[in-house]
């Protein structure tokens, strides 16, 4: 079933119908090659050409007697064509036409994912911008660290996307590889001429070396870079559920008039696109994992990659698809709350600041230990009894030794933290 986000285009990639009729380009430009070679006549050709197409219900009901969907398909166009049907399919192997077809829909799936990325690029530099100079706490184990900006979140997803931009683009290249050579790939039956004619025509290169089927480290790679992305993306997902808690409230997922949160609690606004983000980039690296399982066949070809791939491409892709636009609708409209950071920050009573107090003793000549020593016990005081870090640090007679009131009302200056904000701006966004 086709997620309601997905565009109907990914969708239609991967019916019946539109993978048949990439098979049927696939030999119809085979048989062209044969007949520039002088082995198949002009007359049959346009024959061919004219006539040849194909019935999916009649598929269907030949594949149910006779098991096997290339003769099955080959038998309803030959229903169409008639006589000169015996030219079809003329040297070839079942994965000559299926793998080079599947490459051909794979390369179609891939361009528009790039589009996606592309488009979600956008509303990413375009938030990052917008928050550029909004502060907001950073923090690691989920516990306040030092300042930072609210538009570097969007300028580090946005070096996440560029990355997968390049990987999709390499994966495209990597899957745009086809093969016309035979039984077990040794162009028994077939010249090396008619792979690089039609390849050719179809935009693809010739797998070098192939078996019977083009070697799917190429779609392990392909399915491996659609899991990144979505690990990516559930990165941008995790974040902003976390942002939404109600105890942080910093950001939260757009909530459209009419929107309800809960059958039983009117108030509740939950991140339900972020956390069905989340789960479904489990799907599309569960997927990862068998077409990695897909890479080591029996001899020179069997057919357990077959009925997997039929499951995991077309899912990973429409996914994908789906999960590009669902965020980039979530980013661009999501709800931000600068005041509710600079409430959040000082959660903390000032102790963000720790590290620079500790730095500035240490200037002063004391060693980092007992600089630290100092440091910490005045921060854990400030935690404990939930008092102002600045104003423990100026009643320490031990601190004052080294630090005046003044030096410490300089350190806890928050415009230190961003100063060098727009000099990772300009890194990211040269461009």
């Amino acid at each position: 079933m086709i997620p309601r986000y997905t565009r109907p285009e990914m969708g239609n990639i991967w019916t019946l119908e539109n993978k048949y009729r990439k098979w049927l380009e696939v030999e119809i430009a085979v048989c062209e090659a044969w007949a520039e070679m002088g082995e198949i006549p002009q007359d049959a050709l346009k024959v061919i050409k004219e006539k040849a197409n194909f019935d999916v219900k009649r598929i269907d009901e030949i594949e149910a007697t006779v098991k096997h969907d290339v003769i099955a398909f080959l038998t309803s166009v030959a229903e169409f064509v008639g006589e000169e049907s015996r030219f079809i399919h003329k040297g070839l192997t079942s994965s000559d036409i299926l793998d080079t077809a599947l490459a051909l829909l794979m390369r179609d799936a891939a361009d528009i994912i790039i589009r996606d990325i592309e488009a979600l690029l956008e509303v990413l530099k375009e938030q990052a911008l917008r928050y550029r100079d909004v502060p907001c706490m950073g923090r690691s184990h989920g516990v306040h660290a030092e300042p930072m900006t609210f538009g570097l979140k969007f300028a580090l997803w946005y070096e996440d996307m560029k990355r997968n931009l390049e990987r999709m683009k390499r994966a495209r290249e990597i899957i745009s590889v086809g093969k016309l050579s035979g039984a077990v790939g040794t162009f028994s039956n077939i010249p090396p001429e008619i792979e690089e004619k039609v390849l050719s025509r179809l935009g693809l290169k010739p797998e070098p070396v192939a078996t019977q089927v083009v070697q799917r480290d190429r779609h392990a790679e392909y399915l491996l870079t659609l899991s990144l992305i979505g690990a990516s993306i559930e990165k941008i997902a995790v974040e902003i559920r976390h942002l939404q808690r109600t105890e942080v409230r910093e950001a939260e997922e757009p909530f459209s008039k009419g929107q309800k949160g809960s059958s039983a609690m009117p108030h509740k606004r939950n991140p339900i696109g972020c956390e069905n983000l989340s789960g479904l980039a489990r799907v599309v690296r569960s997927n990862a994992l068998a077409a990695l399982e897909n890479v080591a066949l029996w001899h020179e070809r069997d057919i357990s990659h077959s009925s997997v791939e039929r499951v995991i491409i077309p899912d990973s892709t429409i996914l994908i698809n789906y999960m590009l636009n669902r965020l980039r609708s979530i980013l661009k409209d999501l709800h931000v709350y600068p005041e509710r950071m600079e409430q959040n920050m000082a959660l903390s009573y000032g102790l963000y600041n720790s590290q620079r107090v500790l730095l500035a003793l240490t200037d002063r000549g004391l060693t980092r230990e007992d600089a630290y020593s100092l440091v910490q016990r005045n921060a854990m005081k400030s935690w404990l009894e939930g008092k102002d870090f600045l104003s423990l640090l100026k009643d320490d007679s031990e601190i004052r030794k080294y630090l005046t009131e003044e030096e410490l009302d300089k350190i806890f200056d928050l415009k230190y933290y961003l100063r060098n904000i727009d000099f990772i701006f300009k890194r990211v966004f040269s461009d």
